[in-house]
């Protein structure tokens, strides 16, 4: 590949660049020749050390704004860890000229959507909007890069440090096997290695650290020279010079930083470590160090761990999971800047001795030694791995993240060719040489996770203790740390206004259908060299309700219709497929059966002959449907430890009450899955499977002329009438009462509150004036609930409500999952915000903010395929005008402070929901019993423990709970 690389005197970048001045490098250029895969860019170094890279893109009026910094939790020391999280947290917070809570809310007001994340080695904050919010954008970042200390203050210090731990308690201490990964981290690295806590870090480490450690991690690493700033999209880079010199220019110089240096890790010995977790399936995860990211080693690996356990034809599938040893079975390769790590993970089904599962693992290690790599294997890991790069390519988004990845690591965003170059010459030999290398005979770290009271099926004692001795934490420069702001010659105080609103880009579509009734809706998109399909067959689990005795059945049968065809056995099929460096999935949701279809432009012809073997002439075998009916049946049990799928199934079960299929989970339960037999998934698929109710979504890069020849199988399709089954009325709630379900020692506790609305999904009649009005209330970032319970209370890591309906009425709910101790508060809190916002309804400001807000959404909403997708498919399955957008923009315009306050006032009866709660009992019953509700008692399952355990019928008192 070319590449058009230049680096210019000062004075000739300025002469190119337009705008640069004499002190901003245009330090390199590079262009795309041809259709060869590269992102172009210009990188420009600012005085200040801060790196710029800029990526033009004018296919969609969209930028996206990324500051990386080269910080991470791998900067931190023992007794401080989690800090660089919790520092991205409190940089949403407010700075000198931002305020409080003002950053979430001035991009969604902008129409833009944002974040921030934190890995071991990097944090980053990032904005999608309008391209005409590119200033103001700027102005955000560059305030809370040079602005924020003077405006931490102690309370919003204690509440993101309650939010962060919510997080922890929401992603680690109350999800099955969340502790895995610290296990393996803590157990895999040297005592104070960078890499031997998670980014989360330890609750004591965040109680332990305060607001002058937080001031003094901003100082030592949060400076120009350790940032790469990245824009791409819709944009200019004589635009961004400009911008980016007057709000980042001024900006001092921070401390230099240097490239952290640890030896390789070498295990003496294998390390065996256990803990119990409320689980159902024992987890066997076996983890051996490897190379860093980057390291000429990491592409053969890769390779290795995809053969291993990377899919369907891969070694552990073939002896773990086809041979009904394990639930699941998989092999991976993350690496990180430091270090890496093959890992491993095995899920056997209970009861089955994790001695004799280690010993397949052995054994399959043996037999890939002698099988060795055949050419299939390479040809499928590269050709996938292509795949994966380009469709990482199809939005701004994911173009200007790879820019800052390749920068921040590399020193150069120019990493693409060599990517491709490094995996597509991984030889055979390669992977034989790194299993040698670093797996064979090497010493590992043994991981079991075992169901609560079944110690005794740990396969070994643990042996391994954390050796503490002859730590020395690092000086990382905190001392003498000194804040100096920069010197303008604007007001920073000014907000930026937007600029001219760019042309709104709704993709343009053709319509088609076929002789057997099947409908086609498809637009060019010619960015990426791909083709998505999109199928949805009407009914799913929905059609259960002809014989409720089968529920389950949609949903086994689009697993088996994943596994063997007529001409091929799975593992043929994967491999083709991967081959191909295509995808084909089928699943069912509760009104589908979807099929998906990815595939390069190129091998779309033998793509769409697999499609025909999948979807035309599945086999439906006896030993795949034993497996998949097995696997079903494990885990619908497997659900019962798991908080957010019980607090789901219950309260759905509420809603919809006996006799509605709704009620029953897309899953089925354990008793109607068991009379599931291998002729009624057979029957099921011959009588609900028809094109008569299938519409198809096609976007890529093919024109309507070319693809529908290629579809022309589909005339072979029989169709055949599918009757859908009528809606049944909502259940009438005649009082709002309390449903408890003890999960016992939870760290969280799951939240629903809701009812079923008579409402239908409507393009633009009151179901969508319906959604407008709920966005203040829970649907944005910055509505009343999450700003409550979220930024002000510290009691969750996210609330929302919404209101979710298709061609029949859907509920409303309230949710979010909160720590235990702040339970019985937090329905307090919920119910006050939405009797608030219906008896007072909307204020001037928040309709402003509305309409700002969504009336500039729409130049994000159809960049990639996938979202092209989305949009044409709701056109077609809803019958929509072609100009329903356009309607919608209308209502969005002129809706008036009276109607949104009518339809809160109509669509929040909080004397009639259903409030759902999954959390343990023993600590937070006693604060629910004083709210002034019944309280019922349920099972894991959703039904009854008792009569209703009532505590008064008063209505909720707004003092009470914990506050």
């Amino acid at each position: 590949m070319k590449k058009a690389t230049v680096y210019l005197s000062v004075l000739v970048s300025c002469l190119i660049a337009g705008t640069t001045s004499a002190q901003t490098k245009l330090v390199e250029k590079v262009t795309r020749q041809g259709k060869e895969l590269l992102i172009p860019y210009e990188k420009y170094v600012l005085p200040n050390g801060l790196t710029l890279v800029v990526h033009e893109d004018h296919s969609d009026p969209v930028v996206h704004v990324d500051v990386t910094y080269h910080v991470g939790s791998a900067r931190e020391e023992i007794g401080k860890s989690g800090f660089a999280h919790f520092f991205e947290h409190m940089m949403f917070q407010g700075s000198d000229h931002v305020a409080d809570d003002e950053h979430f809310k001035i991009v969604t007001e902008s129409g833009g959507t944002l974040n921030g994340s934190t890995n071991t080695d990097r944090t980053n904050y990032y904005e999608t909007l309008p391209s005409n919010q590119l200033e103001r954008a700027l102005w955000l970042e560059a305030d809370r890069m040079g602005f924020l200390l003077d405006a931490v203050t102690q309370k919003k210090f204690e509440i993101q440090r309650a939010t962060v731990k919510n997080e922890r308690g929401q992603n680690y201490d109350n999800r099955p096997y969340g502790l895995a990964s610290e296990y393996v981290s803590k157990n895999l690295f040297p005592y104070g290695h960078p890499y031997s806590w998670l980014t989360i870090g330890y609750i004591e480490d965040l109680n332990r650290v305060n607001v002058n450690d937080l001031k003094n991690f901003f100082l030592r690493w949060y400076g120009p020279n350790n940032a790469v700033l990245t824009i791409g999209g819709d944009v200019t880079p004589k635009q961004v010079v400009a911008l980016v010199e007057k709000y980042f220019g001024g900006i001092p110089r921070g401390p230099e930083v240097t490239k952290t240096v640890v030896p390789a890790v070498v295990l003496d010995k294998d390390r065996r470590v256990s803990y119990e977790d409320n689980v159902r399936f024992p987890l066997l995860q076996i983890v051996f160090p490897t190379v860093p990211n980057y390291h000429p080693d990491e592409a053969p690996l890769d390779a290795l761990a995809e053969i291993l356990g990377g899919g369907k034809n891969s070694l552990f599938y073939k002896n773990l999971v086809k041979n009904q040893l394990a639930v699941q079975a998989n092999a991976g390769h993350p690496t990180s800047e430091l270090a890496g790590q093959l890992t491993m993970r095995i899920l056997p089904f209970p009861n089955k001795s994790l001695d004799s599962t280690e010993a397949v693992v052995r054994k399959t290690l043996a037999e890939f030694e002698s099988r060795g790599v055949t050419d299939d294997d390479l040809a499928q890991f590269k050709a996938s791995r292509e795949a994966q790069l380009i469709s990482g390519l199809a939005s701004v988004a994911g173009k200007v993240s790879q820019l800052a990845a390749y920068q921040t690591y590399l020193g150069t965003p120019n990493y693409i060719p060599q990517e491709i170059k490094r995996y597509n010459s991984v030889t055979k030999a390669d992977v034989m040489r790194v299993y040698n290398q670093y797996i064979k005979g090497k010493n590992a770290v043994l991981l079991t996770v075992y169901p609560k009271g079944k110690a005794d099926i740990v396969a070994k004692p643990d042996n391994y203790t954390i050796v503490t001795a002859g730590y020395q934490a690092p000086d990382y420069g905190y001392n003498g740390l000194t804040y100096t702001k920069a010197k303008d010659s604007f007001d920073r105080k000014v907000k930026p206004g937007p600029g001219p609103n760019p042309a709104l880009k709704v993709p343009p579509f053709w319509t088609d259908k076929l002789p057997n009734g099947l409908k086609v809706i498809g637009t060019r998109n010619d960015e990426i060299p791909t083709v998505t399909m999109l199928f949805g067959i009407k009914g799913g689990h929905l059609l259960s309700a002809k014989d409720p005795s089968k529920a389950g059945i949609a949903q086994l049968t689009a697993s088996l219709m994943n596994e063997a065809t007529e001409k091929y056995s799975n593992e043929e099929m994967n491999a083709q497929l991967e081959k191909l460096g295509a995808s084909i999935n089928i699943q069912a949701t509760t009104e589908e059966i979807n099929v998906s279809v990815e595939s390069p432009v190129k091998n779309i012809d033998a793509t769409l002959a697999l499609l025909e073997e999948k979807l035309l002439h599945p086999k439906f075998s006896a030993d795949d449907f034993e497996r998949r009916k097995k696997q079903q049946l494990e885990n619908i049990a497997s659900q019962s430890t798991q908080p957010v799928v019980i607090a789901n199934k219950a309260y759905n079960k509420l809603l919809y009450g006996e006799g509605n299929i709704r009620a029953v989970p897309l899953s089925g339960t354990t008793k109607t899955v068991e009379t599931i037999t291998l002729d009624d998934v057979k029957a099921f698929y011959q009588n609900s499977l028809s094109p008569s109710v299938t519409n198809l979504v096609i976007v890529g890069d093919v024109e309507q002329s070319t693809v529908m020849p290629k579809l022309a199988f589909l005339t072979k399709w029989a169709a055949k009438p599918v009757a859908m089954p009528k809606a049944i009325a909502a259940k009438k709630i005649d009082k709002t009462r309390i449903y408890l379900i003890d999960k016992e020692k939870a760290a969280q506790s799951e939240i629903r509150i809701g009812y079923l609305t008579d409402l239908p999904y409507d393009a633009t009649g009151e179901y969508y004036k319906t959604g407008l009005t709920n966005y203040m209330l829970g649907g944005a970032f910055s509505s009343r609930i999450n700003l409550n319970l979220r930024e002000d209370k510290g009691w969750t890591y996210g609330a929302r409500s919404g209101f979710g309906s298709t061609k029949t009425p859907g509920p409303f709910t309230a949710s979010a999952g909160v720590k235990a101790a702040a339970t019985d508060s937090s329905v307090v809190e919920f119910i006050k915000e939405m009797k608030n916002y219906s008896q007072g309804g909307i204020t001037d400001q928040e309709l402003t903010f509305v309409k700002s807000s969504l009336g500039q959404t729409d130049a994000l909403r159809y960049e990639t395929s996938f979202q092209k997708a989305i949009f044409l498919s709701r056109i077609i399955d809803y019958d929509l005008p072609k100009n329903y957008v356009e309607q919608q923009a209308d209502i969005l315009r002129t809706i008036t402070k009276a109607q949104v306050d009518a339809i809160a006032k109509k669509r929040l009866p909080v004397d009639k929901m259903v409030i759902m709660v999954v959390g343990d009992k023993a600590l937070v019953k006693p604060g629910l019993s004083k709210l002034g509700y019944d309280v019922v008692e349920l099972d894991k399952e959703g039904e009854p423990l008792t009569t209703a355990a009532s505590t008064g019928a008063a209505p909720a008192r707004m003092g009470g709970g914990k506050n």
